[in-house]
């Protein structure tokens, strides 16, 4: 393990302390068990600490202590099984039953945009934590997880002075969490850092004994993890920082994926020329659709909005073209299937009424059911806006799909969804469409037209195949 210190500031200690409940290691609480508290509670129980996982959502409580993952992330659900068996894990919807448990309070709901505007919504952070700090009894940490605005660990240090007794000595803290949909599992047990704000040397040492089981199961792998210990803001500040660069670096190369398209270059063998710079790297340089999820898109439309609040709304004035570069890679598509389908496009946009048109893939990304803000799904909105009849189909993605946009038409395999198809448009990068036969696909589809909108496909083989092939910013 090893420990930078920001050099500006004084830095607590790290000292042995003993939890309140009395027990060898603190006892850990999860308080909203959606992708992020249910991860961090199963995998935390898998590090061999007693864990309750809270939720308002009596039907997900009841799968999850049925042994049943409400989301779909790999190698989750036989942790969850192992560790309801083992004793070591439950989950509740009681919130007296959750503060009087627990030593170490997570709070990891979610902070989506606002309906009014680019700034995160707090509500379900105050009702979490008003409701736990009413009900606490003891002495405890409560620590922030979730992504929010800077200043946001003050105001709940704020909450938690107004509704707990003043003579109870609960605590603040924040850890941002840095989990990759796909590769959960590992980023929790085995993260490559991390981050604590923490105001106390008591509160440092109980998020280190929280994480012991993180640094040890390290050592016992030859590895070390970085821990930063810092202030409030600048924890605050990591994780919206962090998804700000990655997605300044993905409209960066779709940005020259639009340079390539009106040059004739190929962005491909430009990314892979220029990730071969170490200062640069290879990581999230590949261009296609843009980016999506639950966490990027609204992040950082929630960063800039915290910067104009606090005066500094100029230094992320990048970011609002960030995201424009994001969405236009999705109208790019719309305007591929035009041209390869040979409809004009008019002010009002192509007409591709009496098309058929397969999408495949329906998440943001592959390995997760998660279809918040997927630019497969907004490409299918717009396909079918211009009368296209579209056909989608996702290995895990399904259902999430026909809960957003249940107007849509959706297949039960790949074949189903190509077949009779004029247009076949890869959005989502599955391993299932990237091994996909072409010879086999030809033969179901009506019109032998691919979109890649991932530059996940060979683009040889297809075409060897009879394909006429359109990748993004390739020729």
């Amino acid at each position: 393990m090893t420990i930078p210190y920001p050099s500006s500031q004084p830095v607590p200690s790290i000292t042995t302390v003993t939890p309140p409940s009395g027990s060898a290691r603190p006892r850990l609480t999860f308080l909203g068990t959606g992708y992020l508290g249910a991860t961090y509670a199963i995998c935390y129980a898998e590090l061999g600490y007693e864990v309750l996982g809270f939720d308002v959502d009596a039907d997900k409580i009841a799968m999850l202590n049925a042994g049943q993952v409400p989301i779909h992330e790999p190698g989750l659900d036989e942790l969850l099984r192992r560790n309801l068996a083992a004793g070591r894990l439950r989950f509740s919807t009681d919130m007296a039953e959750t503060a009087d448990f627990g030593d170490v309070h997570f709070i990891c709901v979610g902070t989506p945009q606002r309906a009014d505007g680019m700034g995160a919504d707090l509500s379900y952070v105050e009702a979490s934590v008003t409701s736990l700090a009413q009900h606490l009894t003891r002495k405890a940490l409560i620590v922030g997880k979730s992504t929010v605005p800077v200043g946001t660990a003050e105001w709940v240090e704020q909450l938690v002075g107004k509704h707990t007794a003043a003579d109870l000595g609960v605590e603040v803290a924040w850890s941002p969490e840095f989990l990759q949909e796909g590769f959960a599992v590992d980023d929790v047990l085995r993260p490559n850092r991390i981050v604590v704000g923490v105001k106390s040397d008591w509160a440092n040492g109980m998020l280190y004994a929280a994480h012991k089981g993180v640094f040890d199961l390290a050592a016992t792998e030859d590895r070390e993890v970085p821990l930063v210990i810092t202030d409030f803001a600048t924890a605050e500040l990591v994780k919206v920082a962090a998804n700000a660069f990655l997605a300044t670096k993905i409209s960066f190369i779709n940005a020259m994926a639009e340079v390539c398209e009106a040059a004739g270059g190929d962005v491909t063998q430009l990314a892979r020329a220029i990730g071969y710079d170490p200062r640069i790297g290879n990581r999230f340089l590949q261009a296609g659709l843009g980016f999506g999820g639950g966490c990027l898109p609204k992040d950082i439309r929630a960063f800039q909005a915290r910067a104009q609040e606090l005066g500094a709304g100029e230094a992320l004035r990048f970011l609002h073209e960030v995201d424009l570069i994001n969405l236009r890679r999705r109208t790019r598509v719309l305007t591929l299937a035009a041209e390869l389908l040979g409809r004009r496009s008019g002010p009002a946009g192509p007409d591709l009424s009496g098309t058929r048109i397969a999408v495949l893939g329906a998440t943001f990304k592959p390995n997760s059911d998660d279809v918040r803000d997927a630019p497969s799904l907004a490409v299918a909105a717009m396909l079918a806006k211009a009368g296209a009849d579209v056909r989608i189909y996702d290995p895990q993605g399904m259902e999430n799909a026909k809960r957003a946009l249940p107007d849509l038409g959706y297949e039960k395999s790949m074949n189903d969804a190509v077949a009779g198809a004029d247009l076949v448009c890869v959005l989502t990068e599955w391993a299932d469409f990237r091994n996909a036969d072409p010879v086999a696909l030809g033969e179901l589809a009506r019109g032998r037209r691919v979109i890649d909108g991932r530059n996940c496909l060979d683009s040889a083989l297809w075409t060897q195949a009879g394909w006429q092939y359109r990748g993004m910013g390739r020729p």
